[in-house]
C-alpha cells in the first residue's frame, strides 16, 4: 500500500511528522490511501486510538482526507499548491484574456472618494473600541441588500469574499466536514475548502446555477454539511441563478435546515441580471458582496449578512485577528455609493457586449461556449492542454480549465475585459480553430 515508505512513532505527533514527511519528500503521493487504522496500530504497537488522534491531526493540516469506509487518502491536491498557479505565461506580443480582471476603463476614479475620507480622517481620526462596521457603509448595503429582497440580517464586512467564506466556514465546520461547492467552480475556493482541512464535493452546474439534484445529492449522499453557492456571474461560467432554479434550490434546502448555506453574489455591480437570493430556508446563512469586480479589486472590501448567529461569530473572530477591515477603506467605498461613481447598467452592456459577442461568434463556428453574466466564457473543449497551447501559438493566451474543475471535463476559459467588440469575430475563429474537433459538449 505504502510501497517502500515505513510510518514511525510512538505517539500521535510522531505518527503525524512522519507521515507529513513522507508527503513532503513524495515518498507518499496524492489521492495514495493509507493503512487503516487498526492495522497501522498494530505494525507500530500502538493504541489505535492514537494512530486515531495521528490522523485527525493530519486532517486537520489539509495533509490527508478521509471518507468513510474508504479509508483515508493523502490529498489529491496539496492545500499549500494553488490552482492559480496553474496557466501559461503571455509572452510579449501574446494577448492575455486569463487572468479574470475587470476592465480598468470601467472602475470609478478614487480621489474624491479618499480625498474626502481624509478630510474626515483630520478633524476625527479612528482609534480603538470603535464599531467594527462603519455606520455609513452599514447603511448602505444594507439597503442594498434590502432591495434585493436578501433577508433580513446584521451587515459584517470583511477583506474580499474569499476571507468571508473562510470565516464563515471557519466557525461553523469542523475538520473533515464535508463542502458542497460548484464544478467548474472558482479555483480559490477549490482550493481555500481542502486547506481549512474540509472535504469538498463537487456540484455541477449549467447556465442557471447549481443543478438542484445536485445539491440533494451532496447533502444526504456525501453528507455536505454547508453548501457554497454563486448568484450570479459564477466564475468560470458565467452562470446566473434564475427565479424558476431558485425556487428549486430553496425546496431542496429547506428539506435541510441544518446545513450552512454561503452565497456569493459575484456580480453584483456588473450585470443586469437580476439577483434570486436563496437564504431563508436554513438555520444558518449568509449572503457576499465584494466591490473587488466594480469598483477595484485593490480596495478589499466585501460586505456580508446572514442569520445573527453566523454574524456575530464571524465579528467576534474577527476581533481576536485583525480587528476591523479599515473603515478608511469602508468610507471611502461608501462615498463611491452614495455618489453613483459606478453606474451597472453600463458597466453590464459593456461587459455583455464582449461576453454575448464571442458566445454567438463561436456558436456560428459550432463551438458552444457558456457566460450568461459577468466577464468570462467557458469553452469546452476535447482536449485542453493542446488547445491552450495551440491558442498561445496564435497569440491569445487563456485560463487552462484545471484551475476550476474538480470532475469536470476539459475547457478553458477567456476574460472578455481587455477585449475590444471589433476583436470578438477574429479571436472567435482562432478559438474556432484551436478546439476543434469536438467542443459542443455540455459542461454538466
Amino acid at each position: 500500500m505504502l510501497g517502500e515508505y515505513r510510518i514511525e512513532g510512538r505517539r500521535a505527533s510522531d505518527i503525524a511528522a512522519s507521515v507529513e514527511r513522507g508527503v513532503g519528500l513524495g515518498a507518499l503521493e496524492p489521492g495514495q490511501l493509507l493503512p487503516p487504522m487498526r492495522e497501522l496500530a498494530a505494525v507500530l504497537g500502538v493504541n489505535p486510538n492514537t494512530v486515531a488522534a495521528a490522523y485527525r491531526t493530519l486532517r486537520e493540516r489539509g495533509v490527508i482526507e478521509t471518507d468513510g469506509r474508504r479509508g483515508s487518502r493523502v490529498r489529491p491536491r496539496p492545500a499549500t499548491t494553488t490552482r492559480g498557479s496553474i496557466g501559461v505565461a503571455a509572452s510579449e506580443g501574446v494577448r492575455d484574456v486569463s487572468n479574470g480582471s475587470p476592465d480598468p476603463a470601467l472602475l470609478p476614479a478614487l480621489g474624491e472618494a479618499f480625498a474626502e475620507v481624509s478630510r474626515r480622517y483630520a478633524e476625527r481620526p479612528g482609534m480603538y473600541g470603535e464599531a467594527p462596521v462603519d455606520e455609513e457603509f452599514g447603511r448602505l448595503a444594507r439597503a442594498a441588500f434590502d432591495a434585493d429582497g436578501v433577508p433580513d440580517g446584521p451587515v459584517g464586512v470583511t477583506s474580499g469574499s474569499l476571507d468571508a467564506v473562510e470565516r464563515v466556514l471557519a466557525v461553523h465546520l469542523r475538520p473533515g466536514d464535508a463542502v458542497a461547492v460548484e464544478d467548474p467552480g472558482w479555483g480559490s475556493l477549490l482550493d481555500l475548502v481542502p486547506a481549512l482541512g474540509l472535504r469538498p464535493v463537487p456540484i455541477a452546474v449549467d447556465d442557471e446555477g447549481p443543478l438542484p439534484e445536485e445539491v440533494e445529492r451532496a447533502i444526504r449522499k456525501d453528507g455536505a454539511r454547508a453548501v457554497i453557492v454563486t448568484d450570479r456571474a459564477q466564475n468560470p461560467t458565467g452562470a446566473c441563478v434564475t427565479a424558476t432554479r431558485a425556487e428549486a434550490l430553496r425546496r431542496v434546502l429547506a428539506a435541510h435546515p441544518g446545513v450552512l448555506l454561503v452565497e456569493d453574489d459575484h456580480g453584483h455591480g456588473i450585470v443586469a441580471q437580476p439577483l434570486h437570493p436563496l437564504a431563508g430556508g436554513t438555520d444558518h446563512w449568509v449572503l457576499i458582496r465584494s466591490v473587488a469586480k466594480a469598483y477595484g479589486p485593490d480596495l478589499r472590501i466585501a460586505a456580508f449578512t446572514g442569520d445573527p448567529e453566523t454574524v456575530d461569530r464571524v465579528l467576534g473572530r474577527q476581533r481576536l485577528g485583525p480587528g476591523w477591515v479599515s473603515r478608511l477603506l469602508q468610507q471611502a467605498v461608501a462615498h463611491l455609493w452614495a455618489t453613483g461613481a459606478v453606474d451597472p447598467a453600463v458597466v453590464a452592456r459593456s461587459y455583455s457586449q464582449r461576453r454575448d459577442g464571442l458566445v454567438r461568434a463561436l456558436a456560428r463556428r459550432g463551438v458552444v461556449a457558456h457566460g450568461r453574466g459577468g466577464m468570462n466564457v467557458w469553452i469546452p473543449v476535447a482536449d485542453e492542454t493542446g488547445a491552450v497551447a495551440r491558442l498561445v501559438a496564435a497569440g491569445w493566451a487563456v485560463a487552462p480549465g484545471a484551475r476550476f474543475r474538480m470532475n469536470t471535463g476539459p475547457a478553458v476559459r477567456v476574460t472578455v475585459s481587455g477585449l475590444t467588440v471589433a476583436e470578438v469575430e477574429g479571436l472567435a475563429e482562432t478559438v474556432a480553430g484551436a478546439v476543434a474537433p469536438g467542443a459542443a459538449r455540455s459542461y454538466g
